[in-house]
């Protein structure tokens, strides 16, 4: 798994710290980084509460091109 630098970008176009996501979906910043970095994949329904947070599609954030 690669690094996910589409959930950061898109954190930082809405001004929004990993402990700000973290905190909207409900998981802790070590999550949130370690999801950043490539380290742990996220659950289906994790998935889509951080899309619906970014205002984001799965395939925008979560699936290859």
């Amino acid at each position: 798994m690669s690094k996910n630098l589409r959930i950061k970008a898109a954190r930082a176009a809405l001004d929004m710290t990993q402990q700000d996501l973290a905190d909207a979906v409900g998981v802790t910043r070590q999550t949130l980084i370690a999801i950043e970095k490539g380290d742990y994949n996220p659950s289906v329904n994790l998935c889509i509460a951080i899309c619906k947070t970014l205002g984001k599609t799965l395939d925008e954030l979560f699936w290859e091109a």
